[in-house]
């Protein structure tokens, strides 16, 4: 099942349609669902570009039902141990958190900690 949200603030042909994915266990957090087809505002609440950094914060406010954000987010980005990948390349050739989100975008959250 894929869920669609829509964020508020601009016209829906504003939008920025995007994929996220959940993996290694981070999908618990996600209402245990692994994909989701979310429309993003272009601009975040300071009117910059919407970028890596703002979806992170949208995913954690208005998309994990989880109370547990620590398990996902330390110090506003993504925990130690989250490989993220940004339409299939690592997020650090991409710019990391300031990559600006485009239309069609496939973001992929994989943890690699697990027990052992």
């Amino acid at each position: 099942m894929v869920e669609s949200v829509v964020a508020d603030g601009t016209a829906e042909g504003s939008q920025i349609p995007i994929t996220v994915e959940f993996t290694g266990g981070l999908e618990m957090l996600f209402s245990d669902q692994r994909k989701h087809q979310i429309s993003v505002s272009p601009r975040d609440e300071n009117g910059n570009a919407a970028n890596v950094a703002f979806l992170i914060r949208y995913l954690c406010e208005e998309v994990m039902k989880d109370q547990r954000k620590d398990l996902f987010v330390l110090e506003e980005t993504v925990r130690p141990g989250i490989l993220v990948l940004i339409n299939d390349a690592d997020w650090e050739l991409e710019g990391e958190e300031t990559y600006e989100l485009k239309k069609g975008d496939n973001i992929l959250f994989v943890s690699t900690l697990h027990g052992g």
